[in-house]
C-alpha cells in the first residue's frame, strides 16, 4: 500500500490540511465532491455500496490488526499515518477510532416501487439530519430532498448520525422545497402538531412525500401549504413533541407497514 514515510506530526504536511479542510468545510466537501469517513463501520458501509477510497487514515497508535486487515484489502489507496495529536484534531468525537478514511460521494439509484420521499426543510443539527437519513435508508425510501438550509449530509457528524446510510439513499441537496413538490406527482403530507388529521389516517402506500421542518420552528407556513395535506403523529403521553428524527422514523416506519400489508 502506498504509504506516508513514517508518521506525520506536523500541521503543515499538505496532505493532513488538504484532510483537515475536509474536516471542516462543507465547501471543501462540496468542491472535491469528497469527505472523512470516522471508523472502521462507515468505511466498510463505504465500500459494501461500491464507494472509493482516497486515502486511509491512521492514529500512530492504531491496533496493528486492523490497520493490516484494511491495507491487505485496499492495496491501491493511500495510507497516511498521523501523531495523535493531529489525528484528534480531524476526527469528529472526543474519542477517536484510531482511522478515517477519505472517499468519494456516492449517487446511488433509487429503488423501485411507490415512490417515499422524506422532504426536510431547514434541519440544521447534522446528527439530528443523520439520524433521518439512517431512518429513510432503513425505510427503503426512494430519496431524501433537502433545501438549501439544511445542514451538510457529508460532514463527518451527519455521516456518523447516518451510519453510512448516505451510500445507500440517494440524497438530494439545496432543492427549493415548494418548487421540488410542484413538480412532482405524488401526495405530500406536512407533518406539524397543529393538525387535526392523524397520520395512522392516511393511505401511505401510495406514492407519498414525508414533510418535516426545523427542530424548533418546525415547518414554514408556505410548505405547509403546498402540501397536499397536513397530518400529525398520535402521541397519547404527556410528552408535547418529537425530535424531528424520531417523528420522521414513526412516519417512515407507517408507510413501510402500511406497504407491506398490501
Amino acid at each position: 500500500m502506498p504509504a506516508s514515510a513514517g508518521v506525520v506530526s506536523s500541521r503543515d504536511n499538505p496532505h493532513f490540511k488538504r484532510l483537515r479542510k475536509l474536516a471542516e468545510s462543507a465547501r471543501a466537501r462540496r468542491q472535491s465532491r469528497t469527505t472523512l469517513l470516522d471508523g472502521p463501520h462507515l468505511i466498510e458501509a463505504c465500500l459494501q455500496a461500491g464507494g472509493e477510497l482516497r486515502t486511509l487514515v491512521l492514529s500512530a497508535h492504531t491496533a496493528p490488526g486492523l490497520a493490516d486487515q484494511f491495507a491487505a484489502a485496499l492495496p491501491q489507496v493511500r495510507r497516511l499515518v498521523l501523531s495523535e495529536e493531529l489525528f484528534a484534531l480531524l476526527s469528529p468525537v472526543a474519542t477517536p477510532s484510531g482511522m478515517l478514511a477519505e472517499a468519494a460521494w456516492l449517487s446511488p439509484p433509487r429503488p423501485s416501487g411507490p415512490a417515499l420521499v422524506v422532504l426536510l426543510e431547514g434541519i440544521q443539527d447534522p446528527g439530528n439530519l443523520g439520524s433521518i437519513l439512517r431512518s429513510a435508508a432503513a425505510a427503503g425510501a426512494s430519496a431524501a430532498v433537502l433545501d438549501r438550509a439544511c445542514a451538510d449530509p457529508w460532514s463527518p457528524k451527519a455521516l456518523r448520525g447516518g451510519q453510512g446510510a448516505q451510500f445507500f439513499l440517494p440524497v438530494e441537496e439545496s432543492a427549493d422545497a415548494g418548487t421540488w413538490l410542484a413538480g412532482k406527482a405524488l401526495q405530500s403530507v406536512a407533518l406539524s402538531l397543529e393538525a387535526e388529521t392523524s397520520l395512522y389516517e392516511l393511505d401511505l402506500a401510495r406514492p407519498t412525500a414525508l414533510l418535516f421542518g426545523n427542530e424548533g420552528a418546525g415547518l414554514t407556513e408556505a410548505l405547509r401549504a403546498a402540501a397536499s395535506m397536513q397530518a400529525r403523529i398520535p402521541m397519547p403521553g404527556k410528552v408535547e413533541s418529537l425530535n424531528v428524527a424520531a417523528a420522521a422514523a414513526a412516519a417512515l416506519f407507517e408507510a413501510v407497514r402500511q406497504r407491506m400489508a398490501r
